[in-house]
């Protein structure tokens, strides 16, 4: 698979517009917001599809051989309770086509083993909405707080563009401050709060939505 190693300027350039202030929606908790963007700024950085990073992280296109430990990774975050509704583990048939389905897909690596995934599928099947991903971003728990959250995020959205996306776009738990940041970090904004949008073992759970524009979509 042939991969475009760098951001073009024009994407780099507004996802740095977008980082340099906390964007606070009407409906989004104030004081959230600006611990949000702290721990956003303190992710710094920067690293594209292929490229080696400084901490010896490597993000490339993600294989068949990776699925396990991307399994691993992801049944960690629904054990956690903080990252998505599901709360049944999913087995490697849930992943089968994960390398197969032309959506991007990357893996971050470190000494040759996996330590965190992001993917794009489909936001949805009418044609309008063609070139919108939904995404979703998860990170070992080994090997977190090291900005990897954000690279992965980064490098996902320059993968997507490549592909001929115009968006990504997913939803938060309001309460899950460090992929909120991560988000905030790699270019997203935060354009609304759906509330009470699903119950998780028996709790409501209101949800932020997030979005970054890539390629023309993004130069205003």
């Amino acid at each position: 698979m042939s991969v475009d190693l760098k951001l073009s300027t024009k994407t780099k350039r507004a996802a740095g517009q977008r980082c340099c202030a906390p964007f606070v929606y009407p409906d989004v908790d104030r004081e959230q917001a600006i611990r949000v963007a702290e721990v956003a700024k303190a992710l710094g950085g920067s690293g594209g599809v292929g490229m080696p990073l400084a901490d010896h992280h490597t993000i490339r296109p993600a294989t068949a051989a990776d699925l396990p430990a991307v399994l691993e990774i992801y049944n960690a975050g629904i054990a956690e309770r903080v990252a998505t509704f599901e709360t049944d583990p999913r087995s490697e048939s849930d992943l089968a086509g994960w390398t197969t389905d032309s959506q991007p897909f990357i893996v971050a690596t470190q000494a040759g083993r996996v330590v965190g995934f992001a993917r794009a599928g489909s936001y949805s099947n009418r044609y309008v909405y063609q070139g919108i991903g939904e995404h979703a971003v998860y990170v070992h728990p080994t090997a977190r707080s090291q900005g990897l959250g954000r690279r992965l995020l980064s490098a996902l959205c320059d993968e997507s563009e490549r592909r001929g996306l115009y968006k990504l776009t997913s939803r938060i738990f309001t309460d899950n401050h460090p992929s909120r940041a991560a988000h905030h970090a790699a270019g997203f904004k935060e354009v609304g709060i759906q509330r009470r949008h699903g119950r998780l073992e028996g709790q409501w759970k209101d949800c932020v939505l997030v979005e970054r524009l890539l390629g023309q979509a993004a130069i205003t």
